[in-house]
Formats: structure tokens, C-alpha cells, sequence
């Protein structure tokens, strides 16, 4: 009985073995074998790839809600700006005036450009302020940072020292705002003084008095000169947009005025002159912009394998005359990746729409200048990475190693059949 199932497991055999006495051995059966040791070591590698390598899924799908916050980090190049007139704000959809909530994380700084595009000296921060604190503000941010200095070492120390001399970071010191602030309140930038003077509707005063602005240069000392404005600024995310365009303003609000004898009642020559050169004063606009990002940036390999380029890096446009306005439309898209392990970057994507306006001086069309008008879409896309593990990766190998060796075999089998139909040919061709 024992014998008998023994005999009929044999009896379902499939893989039963071909004695070797039976076996036809040919060049072209050798040929044949190495080539498909070699295609399923191929096919091996490629289900390899396929099932165990990480790979993305795409969502796109509308928001429940805007993000919080836009953070933009931007790098442009103006070959014919001088640092002292180059102006840069931020506006939102209604025109209003919207702030760059600069603190220690934002900043945006300039560096002078000589006419062959060397840099000169070091770069200086942005006079932009939104720094009016208080003094118990001031006290809380000393102690934060003497916490932070505490858990250095004394050579990051020596390396944050040496950074906060290059960079001018006064932002610690408490500076007059000479009676246009309130009570314990700090200005620490010119632009801060002048901001406190025009919220009460005062006078500016001479700004070659006040401390702030005593390291300001003008556009007289500057003049032939670029400039390079870089910095990372946080934007509403309700759309808006962000410009840079050259702007006497500053340089002239504080500066002493020359009066008229005659009680005002007639303009002086000098003003009529002034305001005529100012409207048909030339700037050339032409720029490069380095850089235009949005949010995190992702790691380089995310980069590469989803594409995702910005397509403003490195992108140069020139004006032939004074009176150019550059205008770029971004559509910017929320985009979410997750890896394996769970964690995830949220950033942006945009698409961008350029436009280029020739503006008239005294057309009440514009002034010359570089806009970044941004839209942020309500459509959200997500990446999420995934693999597809080790039953799609053995699946995978059985059905290639499977097919190759079926399809070598019945090739072989073909061949040998070819070869032995000729040889019973030429052999019956003898014989007769």
C-alpha cells in the first residue's frame, strides 16, 4: 500500500528528468543556453528595479483651505540699478501694501555690482523695516539669543560673530526713532525712523542727523554700479505681488529742502526742473533672475525623478531703452511629497506667463520695473512615494525567467528540427 501512493505521486510528476543518453547536444543549443542565462539575468534586474525600486504616486485634488503662509526666497541680478535706488514691495490683490514679516528667518539683502559684475564689499541688509519693537520685545529676544549662544561651542560662536560683523545686523540694538515713536518703542533701521515720522504725518528730517542712516550711500556715489538683491520673505497666500523698480523716494524724503522766499506761493525753478527730470528719467530694467522658489525645497534626487525645475532660474531679459516694465503671471500650485517613513515636504510649483511693456514717460501707463504677480491655485497636488514590494517582484521573475526559457527552448527545438530535416535530405539524395 505504502508502494502504491509512492507510484502515484511519481505519476504527477510534471519536471520529470530527460536521461542524458537521450539528449542532443549542439552548437546552437549552447548558443542559445548562454544567451538566455544572460536575458534572464537581465529580467531579473529589470523586475528588480520595477518592483523594489521607490516610485510616486500623483494626486491632484481641490483644497479644503489655503496654506498658511508663503515663503519666498528669491535671488535677482539688475546690471544697471544702483543698490540706492533699486525698491522692492509687496502689494496684495486690492493694491494695498502687504509686510515681508521680516525677522532673523526673512531677510532681504543687496550687494553692489561694479559695471563687469563683481561684487563690492560686503552685502548690507535691506533698509525695508518692520523692525518698530518694543524695549520688553527687545529683552526677550537678548535672552533668546544668550540661550542659543549658551548651547555653542565657542567656535560656531566666533563663526556667528564674524557673520553678524559682515552682514551689519544691528537689529539687537534699540535705536531712536527721535520723537516719532511711542513709548519704549525701537527703531532700528532708517527706514524704521521714516516709517515712525510719516504714521504721525511729521516732517522727516535731515537723514545725514540720524544714525540709522548714516551708512546709506546715494545713487551719486553708486552711479554705473549694479546691484543684487537676495532674501527670503514670507508673502499672504491670497495672491498679490511682489515688484522691484528704481525709486528716488527714499533718497530724497529727509533731505533738506530749499525754501521759497516768496511763502510758496510760486514754485521755484529748481522744483520745476526736479519734478520734470524725475518723470522722464531713464532706467534700464534689464535683469537676470538667479533664483525664484517657493517653500521647502525638496532634495535633490526628488527633483530629478519628478522634474521639477523652476522655470525663472537663470532666466535673462534685456531692454534696449529706459522705459521697460518686465511682468511675470505665476500660477503657483501647493505641492506635497511623502516618502516611505512617513514624512512629508510641502511646497510649491509654479507655472509662469511673461509679459513685456514699453511704457511711455508721462503715459500713466506704469514705471519701468521687474513684477512677480502671483496667484495661488486652489488645486493641490500631491506625490506620495510607494513600492510594490517582493510578491509583484517573485510574481515578476517567474513569469520572465518562466517565458525566456519556454521561448529559448521551443527556438532550440525548432532549429534542431530544421537541422535534422536537412540532414534526412541531403542523406536520402546520397542514397539514391
Amino acid at each position: 500500500m505504502k508502494q502504491s501512493y509512492i507510484d502515484y505521486f511519481r505519476s504527477i510528476d510534471t519536471h520529470s528528468p530527460i536521461s542524458s543518453e537521450f539528449r542532443v547536444r549542439t552548437l546552437s543549443g549552447a548558443l542559445i543556453s548562454i544567451f538566455t542565462l544572460v536575458l534572464t539575468i537581465y529580467l531579473i534586474g529589470s523586475e528588480y528595479t520595477y518592483n523594489l525600486t521607490p516610485t510616486f504616486l500623483d494626486h491632484v485634488h481641490v483644497m479644503p483651505q489655503s496654506p498658511d503662509g508663503l515663503e519666498v526666497e528669491f535671488d535677482i541680478t539688475f546690471q544697471h540699478i544702483p543698490c540706492a535706488l533699486l525698491a522692492t514691495d509687496a502689494n496684495d490683490p486690492t493694491g494695498q501694501s502687504q509686510s515681508f514679516h521680516i525677522d532673523k528667518k526673512h531677510r532681504v539683502w543687496k550687494h553692489r555690482l561694479d559695471k563687469n559684475g563683481n561684487t563690492i564689499g560686503h552685502k548690507s541688509r535691506f533698509e525695508l523695516g518692520g523692525t518698530l519693537i518694543h524695549e520688553d520685545q527687545l529683552d526677550s529676544l537678548k535672552a533668546a539669543k544668550e540661550s542659543k549662544d549658551d548651547s555653542t561651542d565657542a567656535t560656531q560662536q566666533q563663526q556667528q560673530q564674524g557673520e553678524e560683523l559682515e552682514e551689519a545686523d544691528d537689529e539687537e540694538d534699540c535705536g531712536s526713532c527721535y520723537g516719532a515713536g511711542e513709548e519704549d518703542e525701537c527703531c532700528n533701521t532708517c527706514d524704521d525712523v521714516k516709517r515712525a515720522y510719516r504714521r504721525k504725518s511729521w516732517h522727516v528730517p535731515d537723514i545725514s542727523k540720524i544714525s540709522q542712516c548714516a551708512h546709506m550711500l546715494r545713487a551719486s556715489n553708486e552711479e554705473g554700479e549694479g546691484c543684487n538683491v537676495h532674501g527670503k520673505i514670507a508673502l499672504s497666500t491670497g495672491g498679490g505681488n511682489l515688484h522691484f523698480a528704481p525709486d528716488r523716494q527714499w533718497e530724497k524724503e529727509g533731505a533738506d529742502k530749499v525754501q521759497n522766499p516768496l511763502g510758496g506761493l510760486f514754485l521755484d525753478l529748481n522744483s520745476i526742473i526736479e519734478m520734470f527730470n524725475d518723470a522722464y528719467e531713464q532706467f534700464n530694467v534689464s535683469h537676470t533672475v538667479n533664483k525664484l522658489t517657493f517653500g521647502r525645497s525638496m532634495p535633490d534626487e526628488v527633483r530629478n525623478s519628478l522634474n521639477l525645475t523652476s522655470q525663472l532660474d537663470g532666466v535673462s531679459r534685456t531692454v534696449a531703452d529706459g522705459y521697460g516694465m518686465f511682468q511675470y503671471y505665476l500660477q503657483v500650485i501647493p505641492t506635497k511629497y511623502q516618502f516611505l517613513n512617513g514624512t512629508s515636504i510641502e511646497t510649491f510649483q509654479y507655472s509662469v506667463t511673461e509679459h513685456t511693456r514699453h511704457v511711455d514717460p508721462g503715459s500713466n501707463r506704469g514705471l519701468p520695473g521687474v513684477f512677480f504677480f502671483y496667484e495661488v491655485s486652489a488645486l493641490h497636488v500631491e506625490f506620495e512615494e510607494y513600492v510594490r514590494g517582493y510578491s509583484h517582484f517573485f510574481t515578476g521573475v517567474c513569469a520572465a525567467v518562466g517565458g525566456a526559457f519556454t521561448v529559448m527552448e521551443m527556438l532550440d527545438r525548432k532549429m534542431f528540427d530544421l537541422k535534422s530535416a536537412n540532414a534526412r535530405t541531403v542523406g536520402g539524395g546520397v542514397l539514391g
